[in-house]
């Protein structure tokens, strides 16, 4: 969809001067009915007001833009303001607010710069304390930046001045409700058939995975789907910052880290919970992403009993994923020599995921690496399968080839032991 095309989506509120003042009359208006009754607010009364402070208006507008401003104003007074006819769109997926006048959206891949405005920054501000306030969090000079999550489980973070320089920022990863299969994923080019059934096996075949990828590539998407292979007798811990995984087994825990309060005490970070979770008797832990010290402790829990684990974690390639996890493990505090690390890297995970968020927009599975072990103090990668990119199109889109690399993994055997006998043609057998 073109930049032209999206903005026709705009409401006619969000272009026009004279509405935006119709709008912030009919807010006055009604702020002060909001104030002067102490109960919780109900959605249809706070309409009802701003029915009826229009009415008193007089203002001739058609039917169709009465409706609008009722809507943004409804918004503003008691919901996210501008932000709730872009939350509603369906086919956006992300929502960049870079100040009060910049809004910037990601639909069906592309992004777009909208006209959705906010009338200045403290408009912005009373955003962001209307999202924050309901979860007992708050931001400040202090506290600048924040993470949180709406009720329909999209992810927010804010940041506002000092440290965002040209106004207060939000950031909204929505949480889609259309759920993307694996099927999907195939239609639109991210894996081949081949991939998806050789995933399923490593999964079912309890094998240790690691999805890794750039920003925005998909890698709670994959890790959502990869999930949907255990099997359902098995007893799942899942660990996130903000709850998004939706596992459909019957015997799932779901485990949220907690902020500091604000005494800064009674924080639980992700590296308790998965100390924790070793305790809960779980046949498989999940983990939403590795940022830290926790690393380590999956990677012991991984060599100890709980094969079947998967954790995605921010790396620009398999061989960056394993040099981030050293990283991260030796932020764990234990003093452990860095061949060591490596030992456990290289015993612990059996196989990364690569995903790529390409400059067209489009999102692809690049790689699927076997790690394979040590060879002296280096840790062996073998790609199983790859993205060979062979050009440009001149409309910009990329072109190239998901396909086998030749090679069969080492762990072959422990996937025939599970009842998955893959043929030669899955590894392109004679290439």
């Amino acid at each position: 969809m073109s930049a032209e095309k999206f903005l026709q989506y705009i409401p006619d509120v969000f272009r026009d001067e004279r509405l935006q003042k119709l709008k912030n009359y009919l807010i006055q208006a009604v702020a002060q009915d909001m104030q002067s009754r102490s109960q919780q607010q109900d959605r249809q009364v706070v309409r009802q007001w701003v029915v009826n402070a229009l009415e008193r208006s007089r203002a001739e507008i058609p039917e169709q833009v009465r409706n609008q401003i009722l809507e943004a104003a409804l918004a503003d007074l008691i919901g996210y303001g501008p932000l709730e006819w872009l939350l509603r769109d369906e086919d956006v997926s992300e929502i960049m607010v870079n100040g009060a006048e910049q809004l910037f959206v990601e639909r069906s891949g592309e992004v777009f710069e909208t006209d959705v405005k906010f009338d200045d920054d403290e408009h912005v501000l009373r955003i962001i304390d209307r999202i924050l306030n309901p979860l007992g969090r708050r931001v400040d000079a202090d506290t600048p930046t924040a993470d949180a999550r709406l009720p329909d489980g999209s992810r927010v973070n804010v940041a506002i001045p000092p440290v965002a320089v040209d106004g207060p920022t939000i950031t909204i990863r929505k949480f889609l409700r259309t759920k993307m299969t694996i099927g999907d994923l195939i239609e639109l080019g991210s894996l081949t058939t081949y991939m998806a059934r050789f995933l399923e096996a490593c999964v079912v075949a309890r094998l240790n995975i690691l999805i890794t990828g750039n920003t925005s590539s998909g890698k709670t998407t994959i890790l959502n789907l990869l999930t949907g292979f255990i099997p359902n007798r098995e007893r799942i811990v899942t660990i996130e910052d903000a709850v998004e995984l939706n596992l459909k087994q019957r015997h799932v825990v779901r485990l949220e880290t907690k902020l500091p309060n604000v005494d800064g005490t009674g924080a639980v970070t992700v590296r308790d919970l998965v100390r924790n979770a070793l305790r809960m008797r779980p046949d498989r832990i999940v983990v939403g992403e590795v940022r830290g010290g926790e690393a380590m402790d999956m990677l012991q829990a991984m060599n100890t009993g709980h094969s079947g684990s998967l954790t995605t974690l921010h790396a620009n390639s398999p061989r960056d994923a394993t040099s981030r996890l050293e990283t991260m493990s030796m932020m764990a505090g234990l003093d452990m020599p860095l061949i060591a690390v490596r030992r456990q890297i290289a015993s612990a995970i059996n196989l990364v995921v690569h995903l790529m968020r390409l400059s067209d927009g489009s999102r692809k599975m690049t790689q699927i690496t076997e790690v394979a072990g040590m060879e002296g103090d280096v840790i062996t990668l073998s790609d199983i399968f790859k993205f060979d990119q062979i050009g440009i199109t001149p409309e910009g889109k990329i072109q190239g080839q998901l396909k086998p690399t030749g090679l069969r993994p080492l762990f072959t055997p422990r996937l025939e032991v599970a009842g998955f006998k893959l043929g030669g043609e899955i590894f392109g057998a004679g290439l």
